[in-house]
């Protein structure tokens, strides 16, 4: 039986002002993935794809993650953080109650590559005070198993000398992302924890899961019980993420995600009055 529950590319989009990039999850053929709201690839060498960025805009109700492989993202925020990302580094934002940010990238040529994944947050901590940390690549912790590199961006992975923890924890989630790099042909096995819900995205390459060939732009929706033989013949790169579904209701208008109706409408009247991050 295939370990391969379904699969899925995303659709070409855009967002800030005027970013280009691929949308992943939350798009028509696969919505939301709880607790997973929304994944964004960008990638793009056209300056003219990425150099207006993502001017200041509010959140509230959930966390954003963004992961780059290449290029450098400043944030800067109303909370008074600011920070760069580069390649191989994160950024974890808990908007929570509420946080008015930008991203805007610090190049205007060259390479610009990386995601934003949105994780939705339990109705009993969409009101909390907002919070936000940077991850330079060299914080991310890594496993090297032949010609395969696991880095661990967030939760906990089994290693023979010890569990490797990666910068981002959000354990009643038990959200883990996993970026496994191939350099040459081999294969690693991932055993994961039973988190309910479990995607893989090919962002370069081909790797075969459990035989199965999945090709660059898929997502793959995968058994959450299954071990996981992931092998390529070359040089391949593949997201891994894992995490128990909230199961609460999802009301979601733009950049605000609650769970009513009402909520939004208060959360828009809040970033009116310019209280949304009081």
């Amino acid at each position: 039986m295939s370990v391969i529950l379904s699969r899925h590319r995303g659709i070409p989009a855009q967002d800030g002002a005027g970013v280009k990039l691929t949308r992943i999850v939350n798009q028509p053929s696969l919505r939301y993935q709880d607790p997973f709201l929304m994944l964004d690839e960008f990638r793009s060498d056209n300056p003219n794809d990425y150099i207006a960025g993502f001017p200041p805009h509010p959140h509230r109700g959930f966390v954003t993650l963004t992961y780059m492989l290449a290029g450098r993202m400043e944030h800067k925020d109303s909370v008074g953080n600011t920070g760069l990302v580069a390649g191989g580094g994160a950024q974890w934002m808990k908007a929570a109650r509420g946080i008015i940010h930008a991203e805007m990238p610090q190049q205007v040529d060259g390479l610009m590559w990386g995601f934003q994944l949105w994780i939705n947050l339990p109705a009993k901590d969409k009101m909390a005070a907002a919070e936000w940390a940077d991850y330079p690549a060299e914080k991310i912790p890594e496993l090297q198993v032949g010609a395969v590199t696991v880095r661990v961006v967030a939760g906990e992975l089994a290693a023979a000398e010890g569990p490797l923890l990666g910068p981002v924890q959000q354990t009643e989630q038990g959200f883990q992302m996993l970026d496994v790099r191939f350099t040459g042909s081999d294969e690693w096995q991932h055993h994961g924890d039973g988190q309910e819900t479990r995607l893989a995205y090919v962002y370069q390459g081909e790797v075969e899961v459990n035989g199965e060939a999945v090709a660059r732009g898929e997502l793959v929706r995968l058994d959450p019980n299954a071990v996981l033989t992931l092998r390529s013949a070359g040089e391949a790169g593949m997201l891994l993420l894992s995490g128990r579904p909230i199961g609460e209701p999802v009301a979601q208008y733009g950049p605000f995600v609650m769970n009513t109706q009402a909520e939004i409408e208060q959360a828009i009247r809040d970033y009116q009055s310019g209280k949304l991050t009081a």
